[in-house]
C-alpha cells in the first residue's frame, strides 16, 4: 500500500490503486458467485475485460480442459428451454442474446477460474490467480499445521504407551496386593460369624440361666410363705 502523501500528490497512483481495489472487488464477486449459476462468454469477457473473441479463442484452444470443469454449450430443445426460463435476459439490453442462435456457450464459476488460469491479458485475470495462489499457499500452511499436531499426537501416544509398560507391574502388584487383603477380608469376616454364633449361643444359655434363677427364686419364697404359716 502506498504511503498516504503519495495518494495525495499523483493521480497515476490513485488511478493504480483504485484499479487494484475494484479487481479486488471483482475477485470477491467470483468468489460469491453461487455454484449452479451458469455465465455466457460474453459475461466472462465482461468480467475479466477483455472482447468476448478473446475468450472465444482460449475456449477453443482448452475445449476439453474447460469442459472438464463444467463449460457446457446449449444447442436445440437445451437452449430454447434455457432462453424460455431466462427470457428476461434474452428481452434485449446490455447483456442480452439474440434468441435465434444455434448455441450458446456456458460457464460454471469452476470454468471461469479454470479462464483465469489460463487467461494472460487481463489484470483481473491476474488477481484471481494471486488469490488462488494465496489460497493454496494458506491451505498448505494449514495441512503442515495438522500434520504437525498429528505427529505430536502419535508422539504423545507413543509417550502413553511406555508409561503404560512401565505402569503394568505396579499394577500387577496392586492387584495382588488387593487380592490379598480380600482373602484377609473373607478371613476377619469368617471370625466374625463365629464370634456372632458364639455370642447367640451364650445369649440362649444365659436365658436359660436366668430361667433356672427364677425359678429357684420362687421355690424359696414359696419355702419362707410356709414357715411363717407354721
Amino acid at each position: 500500500m502506498p504511503p498516504e502523501g503519495a495518494l495525495l500528490e499523483s493521480r497515476s497512483m490513485r488511478d493504480s490503486v483504485m484499479a487494484r481495489v475494484e479487481a479486488l472487488d471483482k475477485v470477491k464477486a467470483l468468489r460469491m458467485l453461487p455454484d449452479g449459476v451458469h455465465v455466457t462468454t460474453e459475461g466472462v469477457a465482461r468480467y475479466f475485460e477483455v472482447s468476448t473473441d478473446v475468450i472465444r479463442q482460449l475456449t477453443a484452444r482448452h475445449r476439453a480442459e474447460l469442459s472438464e470443469n463444467g463449460l457446457q454449450v446449449l444447442r436445440g430443445p437445451d437452449l430454447r428451454e434455457y432462453q424460455s426460463d431466462n427470457m428476461s435476459l434474452s428481452s434485449g439490453g446490455e447483456g442480452s442474446y439474440p434468441q435465434r442462435r444455434s448455441s450458446l456457450t456456458l460457464h460454471t464459476r469452476r470454468a471461469v477460474l479454470n479462464i483465469a488460469m489460463l487467461l494472460r491479458d487481463s489484470d483481473i485475470a491476474r488477481c484471481v490467480r494471486t488469490y488462488l495462489l494465496d489460497a493454496e499457499e494458506g491451505w498448505r500452511e494449514g495441512y503442515a499445521a495438522l500434520d504437525r499436531r498429528v505427529t505430536d499426537v502419535e508422539s504423545c501416544l507413543g509417550g502413553v504407551g511406555v508409561a503404560l509398560r512401565e505402569l503394568g507391574p505396579v499394577l500387577n502388584r496392586m492387584s495382588y496386593r488387593l487380592d490379598s487383603l480380600d482373602r484377609r477380608l473373607d478371613a476377619t469376616n469368617q471370625v466374625v460369624a463365629a464370634i456372632s454364633n458364639r455370642l447367640c449361643e451364650m445369649s440362649d444359655r444365659i436365658d436359660r440361666v436366668d430361667a433356672k434363677v427364677d425359678h429357684v427364686a420362687q421355690q424359696v419364697g414359696e419355702l419362707r410363705r410356709g414357715r411363717k404359716r407354721r
